[in-house]
């Protein structure tokens, strides 16, 4: 026979608290560390499991938290999914993971989803900033947005995109590139993303010939993309607004016989784990994925319990030099 359930009063029984201290215990609200301890030591000790559906009912919550990512076939987005859904664990929440493919269409759906399927809070890397529906869902529902600032949204951690294009030019300049080429995920659709807005400001106070160049997250259309710019009219130099479309450039240049960073520099932006591990490695842009995790979901978290809203923080970032950029000065 099956070994029944155990129960919150159970549990009650052999701490000496009451059902509502020891529910507010194994959630790790409103009690000490001591007693906190002391309840999950005797939970454990009794095989207690909370009972999800009737938890659901009683708070009006689920438990889930919706992560919708812009693109997974980005690395970086897959990491940082890693890293939130991890985090949201430690804080006895679940992760709902989706991919929006790079679509703005697709990206509304599925918020649209999340929110009807009734999660307790949605964590957003937006592919489209400017849509007009994030005001009204973010009415119905906490949205901590990841990278661009959204309207409306309980909680953002936003990149100071303008800070890590001007490192990325000026680095270039520095180093003698005049004509650079711009390989950037974002579709005509979208075109008013901070990141891409500035860098052709940039180039122009910096006085860079600048061609931008949409190309995809995934290893075959990111190496398509940038064999076509390397084929027709090289660059001294290639920025990719991404780590994952800058090992596309690696791959088309090995397919043209080129040499990184003799015939052709590359620089990405995000410090994928992976970019140290290239020959020669990837010079970036550094995000610290970490500290974005953290704050994502201490947010989330606290967006979701009824704490603040609109708590802001800002992600600096920091330039990662390695050997993909040649000295043309």
């Amino acid at each position: 026979m099956p070994r029944k359930r155990a129960t919150i009063k159970e549990v009650a029984q052999a701490t000496g608290l009451s059902p509502a201290a020891v529910s507010y215990a194994l959630r790790g609200m409103q009690v000490s560390e001591e007693t906190m301890e002391r309840v999950r030591a005797a939970a454990a000790e009794l095989g207690y499991e909370a009972d999800p559906i009737a938890r659901a009912l009683a708070s009006g919550r689920t438990g889930m938290i919706g992560v919708l990512c812009g693109s997974l076939e980005d690395l970086w987005q897959q990491s940082l999914a890693v890293g939130i859904s991890r985090g949201l664990r430690e804080k006895d929440r679940y992760a709902l993971i989706l991919d929006a493919v790079g679509d703005p269409d697709r990206e509304r759906a599925l918020a649209q989803q999340l929110r009807d399927q009734r999660v307790d809070g949605l964590i957003v890397q937006p592919v489209d900033p400017a849509a007009a529906f994030w005001p009204e869902l973010c009415e119905s529902l906490p949205v901590v947005s990841v990278g661009d600032s959204l309207a409306g949204t309980a909680g953002e951690v936003v990149f100071d995109n303008r800070r890590g294009v001007t490192l990325a030019l000026e680095h270039l300049q520095a180093l003698g590139h005049r004509r650079v080429a711009v390989l950037t995920p974002t579709r005509p659709s979208t075109p008013d993303r901070p990141a891409d807005v500035h860098v052709s400001a940039e180039a122009e106070r910096l006085g860079l010939d600048l061609e931008v160049t949409t190309a995809p997250y995934e290893l075959a259309g990111a190496t398509a993309a940038a064999r076509r710019i390397l084929e027709e009219d090289r660059p001294s130099a290639v920025f990719c607004f991404s780590d994952s479309i800058a090992y596309g450039v690696y791959a088309a240049a090995a397919e043209l016989g080129l040499s990184i960073p003799d015939d052709v520099s590359v620089m990405g932006y995000d410090d994928h784990p992976m970019s140290g591990l290239l020959t020669p490695g990837l010079t970036t842009v550094d995000w610290t994925i970490a500290g974005i995790v953290r704050a994502a979901v201490r947010l989330a978290v606290a967006a979701v319990d009824g704490g603040p809203k609109r708590r802001r923080v800002v992600q600096q970032p920091t330039l990662r030099e390695r050997g993909s950029i040649r000295d043309v000065a």
